[in-house]
């Protein structure tokens, strides 16, 4: 893929990143742009012709609450982890918070994918 020479630039500057730059920039991108970096992984997990945030009468942004961490609290905290790329540590201390809303403004293909990922694991979760 060629890039120009302000996108080569940043890709420079982006392979000096530590880990921990690297995701509070993913963070701050997701929060400046309105976008998630989960999305791509979890967009083809609805069923085609079939609006999960339509039938369950979520509105086109909702917060996704952990309401209940369950019985399988290791298990929620590596869902945690995977979905708001965290480090294990603070997926911990997130999940231990709860009830905490663990996405504000979330869109319907996010929250379908928090809602089964979160309840498989054992959670209880609640879109507000």
């Amino acid at each position: 893929m060629e890039l120009s020479k302000n996108a080569q630039k940043i890709m420079e500057l982006v392979k000096e990143m530590s880990a921990i730059e690297l995701n509070e920039l993913v963070k701050a991108f997701e929060e400046e742009f309105g976008v998630s970096a989960a999305a791509t992984v979890v967009a083809a997990w609805p069923v085609a012709g079939w609006d999960a945030g339509a039938a369950a009468g979520w509105d086109a942004a909702a917060n996704i609450e952990l309401t209940e961490i369950g019985q399988q609290k290791i298990n929620v905290i590596k869902v945690v982890k995977e979905l708001l790329w965290l480090w294990l540590k603070e997926a911990k201390d997130l999940v231990e918070k709860a009830p905490v809303i663990l996405k504000e403004n979330a869109k319907d293909d996010e929250i379908e994918a928090f809602k089964i990922k979160l309840q498989e694991a054992g959670a209880t979760v609640t879109v507000k």
